[in-house]
């Protein structure tokens, strides 16, 4: 199994276009440092054949970027594109609506994921015109898994926090989840959280149990949001676990056996500077940050 860190950022990307912060100011100064939207892509025992988890507003600039993902010799266009999804969060999902090119687009998403995209943005609606969209389950990890591309995968229910545009919608189901990728031909597993709201016992047995783990890291510290001005809530209300303090994640990971990557960096968070101190912290622990751009194989 491949993977290939297609982007590291968290909503808005770095920069985002209407913030001035040093960490914004630092990525317009120096474009090395620009993080587009996270997604990674999946490619399993068949070359030819991949697949997405998540589909960000940059996912047409993704896919051109890698050769493995463009259309092969022969094909006039790429003949199916498979989504995952991890939620019906937008920075996650309007990706879909660029994937319209696409003959067709199979997504894989929990039924309350589904239900929000196609009732309230109305994707059916609006995508059918251009292209064939078929949904399928995303099966929970206690379930017979999906395979996809050779892959086999299922959702851990990570928590129920909706999107803003569903708000209103029951706050129950498996509106967040992490996608637990198996390799059936080598064994290996991987497991990508970009959005963690709280560390339950089915998350840390998941971690336990896989190779290579890409974990929310949005923002550094539980205080980040209200010191840096961005919201009069912490890290943990806005629905993610911090990487460092008390609540952080990164205690916990580093007791594990997993190669493991933080990813969905906010704009605000120190370690979108290559130079800041907190890169030593993580490295101290055994941890990484992940890079757009990064190839993993398992």
């Amino acid at each position: 199994m491949l993977l290939l860190t297609l982007g590291t950022a968290a909503g808005g990307g770095v920069p985002q276009w209407n913030c001035a912060c040093p960490g914004c100011s630092g990525a317009r100064t120096h474009p090395s440092r620009r993080r587009s939207h996270d997604s990674i892509a999946v490619l399993g025992p068949d070359p030819s054949s991949w697949f997405l988890v998540n589909a960000g507003p940059d996912v047409a600039d993704h896919l051109e970027a890698h050769t493995r993902l463009r259309p092969g010799p022969g094909e006039g266009r790429t003949p199916v594109v498979r989504v995952l999804l991890t939620d019906a969060e937008l920075d996650h999902t309007i990706g879909l609506l660029r994937l319209r090119e696409a003959r067709h687009v199979e997504i894989h998403a929990t039924a309350p994921v589904r239900q929000a995209l196609r009732e309230r943005l109305a994707l059916d609606t609006v995508l059918a015109p251009y292209t064939t969209l078929t949904w399928h389950d995303l099966p929970a990890t206690d379930q017979s898994p999906s395979v996809v591309a050779g892959i086999e995968v299922s959702a851990v229910h990570l928590s129920s926090k909706r999107p803003r545009y569903a708000a209103d919608a029951p706050a129950q189901g498996a509106w967040v989840v992490a996608a637990r990728l198996h390799d059936p031909s080598h064994g290996t597993t991987a497991l990508y959280a970009p959005a963690l709201a709280e560390w339950s016992e089915g998350f840390g047995k998941a971690v336990a149990g896989s190779d290579c783990v890409f974990v929310d890291g949005t923002f550094w510290d539980d205080e980040e949001p209200r010191r840096m001005g961005i919201s009069t809530r912490t890290s943990t209300d806005m629905g993610h676990l911090p990487i460092h303090g008390s609540e952080g994640t990164a205690g916990r990971l580093a007791s594990m056996s997993a190669r493991c990557l933080y990813t969905h960096f906010n704009n605000t968070n120190p370690l979108v500077d290559p130079s800041a101190p907190e890169h030593g912290t993580l490295a101290g622990l055994g941890l990484e940050v992940a890079q757009d751009g990064m190839v993993i194989e398992l």
